[in-house]
């Protein structure tokens, strides 16, 4: 595997996409994009997700914390989403901003990520792990290439929700 500090600066661009590093100026965007029901429910990013949120956020995505955590555009501009590389979970996330849901952002997105785990990070297995009630996610995952695995579901508290966590897994 890459070491995580030579991942810094990353920047992807392929199938009409841009994914690049999240900026102070997108702050106004991640409220917008993730302040909404269906992220809070689906996700675990807290909620409301106001300014202070978006804020602390912002200084998560840029710590170097061994995370990639990359903005969605399709211009290399304006945030439509984001998508997550977790490089000491094999796992990678992604939101998409309602107003730009059913576009294909989070398959391409997904595809491009999981390109860049096998190619450049030398991830040979990325995972992703969804609730079987996740429709949405559950279609993201088939489109970008996953194949859901016989691994038993792993129980979740997260705020204050029980769920089962399926596990889909990319080989390179």
């Amino acid at each position: 595997m890459a070491n995580m500090t030579e991942m810094t600066g990353v920047r992807l661009a392929g199938d009409g996409l841009i994914l690049r590093e999240w900026v102070e100026a997108d702050l106004p965007a991640m409220v917008e994009l993730f302040d909404d029901p269906a992220v809070a429910y689906w996700t675990p990013l807290v909620t409301p997700f106001d300014e202070q949120a978006a804020k602390a956020y912002l200084e998560v995505a840029q710590a170097d914390n061994g995370r990639i955590q990359l903005a969605i555009t399709t211009d290399g501009e304006r945030p439509l989403g984001e998508v997550l590389l977790m490089p000491k979970t094999l796992s990678v996330g992604y939101s998409v901003g309602s107003q730009f849901r059913g576009q294909g952002l989070a398959v391409r997105a997904v595809k491009l990520i999981t390109a860049y785990a096998h190619e450049v990070a030398g991830m040979p297995r990325v995972l992703l792990e969804i609730e079987a009630e996740n429709e949405a996610s559950n279609a993201v995952a088939r489109g970008a290439g996953y194949e859901l695995t016989d691994a038993e579901p792993a129980p979740v508290t997260e705020k204050g929700r029980d769920l089962l966590l399926y596990t889909w897994e990319h080989l390179a």
